[in-house]
């Protein structure tokens, strides 16, 4: 199993091209089940959760040619054509569903297009429960039979999905898509309220409505959709990772650097740069991309509450939590979105950080350095915040069981390298291995 070794107290500086958006990309790919035209969708990372979409996907009929490795303004980035002319089955196995939770919305698509779906229920990330019971409901809002039988989900719709009133009782992001994405085809209209405001959840309606969907109020929590009969292929550039936007901006400001973030938008990080200019980082928007730098010679302690967005995004909890271990003062980090997600906690007291939990809440008191530990990455956000602070603590980091981080960052190693970070990825047998 790799392994990455940092040797940290180096400032970075350069520029970091910011892949596209993971969390758009996955919705983006199961909406290839809608049509039997083809859609080209660009700026793909090349992550291990899209290639676990790409099996599950093959599996059920779509044919998957990748196009190159360019955007049509040169950007690297990664363009595949999905094509689904006919399915060939509506069973998404446990085998594949496990690996990555974002399997479940094939769901929706494969309810809507086929009448029926069998979806075994999702794995993913330790962090939490993150039931889907949002997605069941409202599926069955419009007119769905659900049962959960043996580990799966069995859904019907045997005379099609009819148009309804959804109300989400809390903000989910996963169940906003799937019905997003069946309520395109269904009869009549669905209105979804409390829906996720996320760019993610904006980027597939906009997606669709180049396909031919009908949808009003993309960026608010009230989406009204029309169903059509059908939907057409289309072109469609994938956003950027502002997940990894923000990360790569913790990596300016916890090493004292000076980086820009190329092709990264301000207006998708807003939260994450209040945060950090209270914290003594200006984060600048550029012509081409975000220039992030630490203003002084310290870090200013920041409390921080994760909220549905437009708030602070509970995605970029851990990475905060390692800046605020080297602030001035004290900070008080809430998480409020999932129940489980402070398990870097204790790695990061290996490495000296002052940190007590008391339930959702995590104190966070900054020390003058932190100092270079063998830990153990637990998820993926879990697993760069251990990166983050091993850049910044003296001596060597070894971050261990990182396979967490290809599923949602690209090149990791390659891009910090290339800004003057000393770290390497290593195998079991002590080599050093490529980087994406």
């Amino acid at each position: 199993m790799d392994r990455i070794r940092i040797t940290g107290g180096v400032p970075l500086e350069g520029d970091i091209p910011i892949s596209g958006a993971k969390n758009a990309a996955l919705p983006l790919m199961t909406a290839s089940l809608l049509t039997d035209g083809p859609l080209q969708l660009s700026n793909l990372p090349h992550l291990m959760d899209i290639s676990t979409l790409v099996n599950l996907l093959t599996s059920l009929g779509v044919d998957i040619t990748m196009e190159g490795d360019a955007d049509d303004d040169g950007h690297t980035g990664r363009v595949l054509t999905l094509t689904c002319g006919d399915l060939s089955g509506t069973t998404a196995p446990y085998d594949l569903v496990r690996k990555m939770r974002a399997s479940i919305l094939v769901l929706g698509p494969l309810l809507a297009r086929a009448g029926t779906a069998r979806v075994s229920l999702p794995g993913g990330c330790a962090i939490g429960t993150r039931p889907v019971d949002l997605h069941l409901a409202g599926l069955a809002e419009l007119g769905a039979e659900i049962e959960l039988t043996d580990g799966y989900i069995e859904a019907r719709a045997p005379r099609g999905l009819k148009g309804s009133v959804i109300r989400f009782p809390r903000v989910s992001v996963g169940a906003t898509e799937n019905l997003l994405m069946a309520a395109s085809l269904a009869e009549g209209e669905t209105v979804l309220e409390n829906a996720a405001r996320e760019p993610e959840v904006g980027d597939l309606a906009n997606c669709l409505t180049a396909m031919g969907a009908e949808i009003d109020g993309i960026g608010t929590d009230r989406l009204v959709v029309t169903g059509v009969p059908r939907l057409a292929g289309t072109r469609y550039r994938v956003m950027p990772d502002r997940v990894e936007t923000g990360t790569f901006a913790v990596a300016a400001a916890i090493t004292g650097g000076d980086l820009t973030l190329r092709h990264a938008d301000a207006d998708g990080v807003s939260a994450v740069a209040e945060v950090m200019a209270r914290a003594g980082v200006a984060v600048k928007q550029k012509a081409e991309g975000l220039r992030v730098r630490r203003n002084g010679a310290g870090i200013s302690a920041v409390d921080v509450t994760t909220q549905p967005y437009p708030g602070f995004p509970t995605d970029m909890q851990a990475q905060v939590m390692a800046l605020m271990a080297f602030s001035d003062g004290a900070a008080m980090i809430t998480e409020t979105i999932f129940e489980n997600r402070f398990m870097h906690v204790p790695e990061l007291a290996r490495m000296g950080a002052d940190i007590t939990v008391s339930g959702s809440s995590a104190m966070v008191r900054g020390v003058s350095e932190l100092k270079g530990a063998p830990v153990m990455a637990t998820d993926l956000r879990a697993s760069v915040s251990l990166v983050l602070a091993g850049l910044a603590a003296t001596g060597d980091t070894l971050v261990n069981r990182v396979y967490h981080l290809d599923r949602g960052y690209e090149r990791l190693v390659q891009k910090l390298a290339a800004c003057g970070a000393r770290i390497e990825r290593i195998s079991d047998r002590g080599e050093s291995v490529r980087d994406g």
